[in-house]
């Protein structure tokens, strides 16, 4: 077993982090590896959630690569977490941030986009939770950590099938963390707000943020925008031994774009 500092044990113990393959998911995986855990990289991308996995044993870490994994498909789920289990053993740190957004006007919106969103954003994180809350169960000891979206609090024009599925997410993990906490399980989300990602920048060339992103950087109460390695952060003190005293939250990390 290695010295697992962040947890304040010698046990090794495994997280497993989705959409680790890029943006926010990459820098969350790549600091879970270096706080210690064995970090498996599930991404739907095969050559993405290798390449974070590699960097991360480039740096002396203990990572796999889940790759090709859809989190909307149960069966696949329920096989990539028995895959890090017969690897590493008991999943006891879970990042649900894979993710899928959309830009439509809401009376465009169709019956398969619905659908596909709430799939991948809500379902996903709910099979994920249910194939590893009994490892935590066992272990008297869990991390769970959701990736939602500081538009579940604001709101957010055309796009409210992701904002629907976002504020779903926010209300499981309130759930969750009253029904697990007696069970030695903390459950807690990140919103993050406005994060300089592929994705973010995606949205930016297709006109859809209004501004450029330097612009409305120079609005954002600290004069930035976010880094995927702030959420990685936040991310690395919930997951820590010292936060069992924190569970149920909603931690916004936005530069102060939403309080």
């Amino acid at each position: 077993m290695t010295d697992t500092a962040n947890t304040g044990t010698t046990q090794r113990r495994t997280a497993l982090v989705t959409g680790g393959g890029s943006g926010i998911g990459r820098a969350i995986a790549l600091r879970m590896a270096a706080d210690g855990f064995a970090t498996a990289v599930l991404d739907l991308n095969k050559e993405a959630a290798e390449a974070v996995a590699q960097e991360a044993r480039k740096k002396g870490h203990e990572a796999m690569a889940l790759g090709g994994v859809d989190v909307s498909d149960r069966a696949q789920v329920d096989a990539a977490v028995q895959e890090v289990r017969i690897a590493y053993g008991p999943v006891l740190v879970l990042v649900n941030n894979a993710g899928k957004t959309g830009f439509k006007e809401f009376l465009n919106i169709t019956d398969d986009a619905w659908d596909t969103i709430l799939a991948v954003n809500l379902s996903g994180p709910f099979y994920l939770c249910q194939a590893t809350i009994p490892h935590m169960i066992e272990a008297g000891w869990g991390r769970i950590v959701n990736i939602s979206s500081s538009s579940a609090h604001s709101g957010q024009q055309y796009m409210t099938h992701y904002v629907a599925s976002k504020s779903g997410l926010i209300g499981l993990t309130k759930s969750l963390a009253l029904e697990f906490g007696p069970k030695g399980i903390t459950v807690n989300t990140i919103p993050p707000g406005f994060v300089d990602t592929p994705m973010l920048r995606g949205s930016e060339q297709r006109g859809l943020l209004g501004h450029s992103v330097e612009d409305i950087a120079k609005v954002t109460p600290v004069r930035r925008a976010g880094r995927p390695e702030d959420i990685a952060a936040a991310c690395s003190f919930l997951v820590s031994e010292e936060a069992g005293y924190v569970t149920g939250q909603v931690i916004g990390v936005n530069g102060g774009r939403n309080t």
